[in-house]
């Protein structure tokens, strides 16, 4: 039996091959999960075959262009002005600070260029600086992403027509759970600038974080969410929590590696023509783990030594792992 629901829409959705055509229930995707581990990967495996080069993986980088001093709760980021870490804050970075940081992963072999800001949503005139670094990194030769909070319609039409190619805003998880992770917002809000994106005609990369003590309904409502956005996100980056002493979530139990492997497969099989991305919390996982996240279809990484304030696994330890299992970036 199919573990999926097909929900038609309307006329106008079921015409444009853009949109999505299926629905995808809480329960179809936890009955994904149910599966033995080696259906499970088997079908994941097979999806991303039909989709992508099932060797090819894109290598993203991700640089913080401003740290720290964000007024939002959430519960699992250090760069929150509520949580006593040790992260401290930073200023904006140059335009040339950050054309730097570009050569440098162009050259490592990335090929696309992420800019992070820790605002809650960015004002009119936080966007002329990022404006400038966003053509710059553009006129060399990378693909755009910025992650700056919350945006209007009219932000997301200026970055637009700056050229940015792909905006990142996460849903993080669930709707039902997202109250005991943020307070400070609410998930309409995410919703809504996500929709500001979409209607701009940027590209939209959205995911969430596991392991931030939540059950697998919520991970599998979480990849509904994601998969009934109409349509997908072109880029659905995982994040495993990084736990950072002085955030509410530190001390929480670690997930178990194979549930986060689960989550990647399930991603892949609802979200077929999406990159899924290992993200945050990758510096975790042995090789073996990543090795299976790409069998069960993970596609993107990124790539470089940081992840805004935490670690990353180094170039060479990538390439390394990458020459031992044959795979190549693209």
């Amino acid at each position: 039996m199919d573990t999926h629901s097909t929900v038609h829409r309307t006329q106008d959705t079921q015409s444009s091959p853009s949109k999505n055509a299926t629905i995808w229930s809480v329960e179809a995707v936890e009955a994904l999960f149910a599966l033995s581990f080696n259906d499970l990967l088997w079908r994941a495996q097979s999806v991303h075959r039909e989709h992508f080069d099932p060797n090819g993986v894109q290598l993203s980088t991700l640089l913080s262009v401003k740290t720290g001093g964000c007024p939002e709760d959430c519960g699992y980021c250090p760069q929150s002005i509520r949580h006593p870490t040790a992260v401290a804050n930073q200023a904006i970075l140059s335009t040339e600070e950050v054309l730097s940081a570009a050569r440098a992963a162009k050259a490592s072999g990335a090929s696309r260029f992420c800019m992070g800001a820790a605002w809650r949503s960015p004002k009119d005139r936080d966007l002329d600086a990022v404006i400038d670094m966003i053509e710059g990194v553009r006129a060399l030769g990378l693909e755009t992403c910025a992650t700056l909070g919350m945006l209007k319609p009219s932000q997301a039409e200026r970055l637009k027509q700056a050229g940015l190619d792909y905006y990142n805003h996460n849903l993080d998880t669930s709707r039902e759970f997202y109250g005991d992770i943020i307070h400070t917002r609410d998930y309409q809000d995410r919703l809504d600038t996500l929709q500001a994106v979409r209607q701009s005609g940027m590209h939209v990369c959205c995911g969430g974080i596991v392991g931030m003590g939540e059950n697998r309904t919520v991970r599998a409502s979480l990849l509904a969410e994601l998969a009934n956005l109409d349509p997908a996100p072109e880029s659905v980056p995982i994040n495993l929590l990084v736990q950072v002493e002085g955030t509410p979530l530190h001390g929480t139990e670690p997930l178990d590696p194979f549930e986060f492997v689960r989550t990647i497969a399930c991603a892949r099989i609802i979200m077929p023509s999406s990159r899924v991305r290992l993200s945050a919390g990758r510096e975790t996982l042995s090789d073996e783990m990543q090795a299976l996240c790409f069998l069960a279809g993970a596609n993107s990484i990124f790539y470089g030594e940081k992840l805004l304030t935490t670690g990353n696994p180094d170039v060479e330890r990538d390439r390394r792992l990458f020459d031992r299992l044959g795979l190549h970036a693209e």
